[in-house]
């Protein structure tokens, strides 16, 4: 862990890991976006090492890669009950791998394509709500509870 890293540093906060994190073992983290969260079900699948990307991976994180972002996948699509996910790492707000899982709801026109950049910088500004913290924090509560039931969870 790198301490100026803003990932780094989010594995580290008791607090953090106590509303977001869902998932950790000794490769991924899987947390929901913190607040203010743009949907509910958006999640953050994190490499627990400091690396910036796949080009960065380890032979373990390599093989294991595949499988993580696939079981995130699952749990979302069956707490959402959305159409498709999106996935998306840039990774220049913090150079640690943190690859965003979206749900996308047909019915739901702000989650279509790059509309999905526009309500997520409406919610950052205050133009939009926010998914509400009890919203938030009962999607947390039941992906723990059920992510025993994915493969690699179990």
């Amino acid at each position: 862990m790198t301490l100026s890293c803003p990932i780094c540093n989010l594995h580290r906060d008791i607090d953090q890991q106590k509303k977001y994190e869902i998932y950790r073992d000794d490769l991924w983290v899987l947390r929901h976006h913190p607040a203010p969260a743009p949907l509910v079900g958006w999640l953050l699948l994190d490499s627990l090492r400091h690396c910036s990307g796949p080009i960065d991976f380890s032979a373990n994180e390599s093989s294991n890669w595949g499988i993580a972002v696939r079981d995130a996948c699952t749990l979302i699509k069956q707490l959402t009950q959305c159409d498709r996910i999106y996935t998306i790492a840039f990774g220049e707000g913090a150079q640690h791998l943190h690859l965003h899982l979206i749900p996308r709801l047909i019915s739901n026109p702000a989650t279509k394509a790059w509309s999905i950049a526009d309500h997520y910088r409406s919610v950052d500004s205050g133009k939009f709500p926010p998914v509400l913290p009890d919203q938030l924090n009962k999607f947390v509560v039941k992906a723990r509870e059920i992510k025993g039931t994915i493969s690699h969870y179990s």
